[in-house]
């Protein structure tokens, strides 16, 4: 009789780990396929925009989560909900500017950069710059444009990885005249 008890860590473990070097796959080929960083780090982008558009109906199937009345909630759900959910992992909040519109989410672990070093030749990489276009694009489904970046990463020798998120302002919906 075979024991099956730690099968489900072990499974998740191999998913993050063909996840991480599929991503791994793509950016390289990214490289590939483009002349400069500054044109992966924006494809890179672009496709994490395209996937948080579809993915937030995902999460908010998923999690049971309500409208967020403040940017500081939308911080908390997208840290302690949203990063667990996806990633296994739940950034840390800082950095909050006085006004309230602007806050740091500091990763200690970044699963995407496991098993990666940046060549020389690639050093204004963005290697992880999906993320900030799932964020933007998912928040813009809510109705929050925000700008998204990375201040700081473990692949450029930094101790952690910092994704630096700003509100620009709330997206009305606009009806075409004579529709309510």
């Amino acid at each position: 009789m075979s024991r099956q008890g730690g099968r489900g860590t072990e499974n998740k473990k191999m998913n993050s780990e063909l996840f991480t070097l599929t991503y791994g796959a793509l950016v390289t080929q990214l490289c590939k396929d483009y002349e400069n960083d500054d044109d992966v780090n924006k494809q890179l982008d672009k496709m994490g925009y395209n996937i948080g558009v579809r993915l937030i109906e995902d999460f908010l199937a998923r999690s049971n989560v309500g409208r967020c009345h403040d940017f500081r909630e939308t911080a908390d759900v997208i840290a302690k909900i949203g990063f667990k959910m996806y990633l296994g992992i739940t950034p840390s909040i800082t950095n909050w500017s006085p006004g309230g519109d602007e806050f740091s989410l500091i990763l200690e672990n970044n699963p995407l950069v496991d098993f990666v070093e940046l060549p020389d030749n690639h050093s204004t990489l963005i290697y992880s710059n999906l993320l900030c276009g799932v964020l933007r694009g998912a928040l813009e489904m809510v109705q929050m444009a925000v700008d998204v970046k990375f201040v700081q990463d473990t692949l450029k020798g930094d101790s952690v990885t910092e994704i630096r998120m700003k509100f620009i302002r709330r997206i009305e919906d606009n009806l075409p005249a004579g529709e309510e």
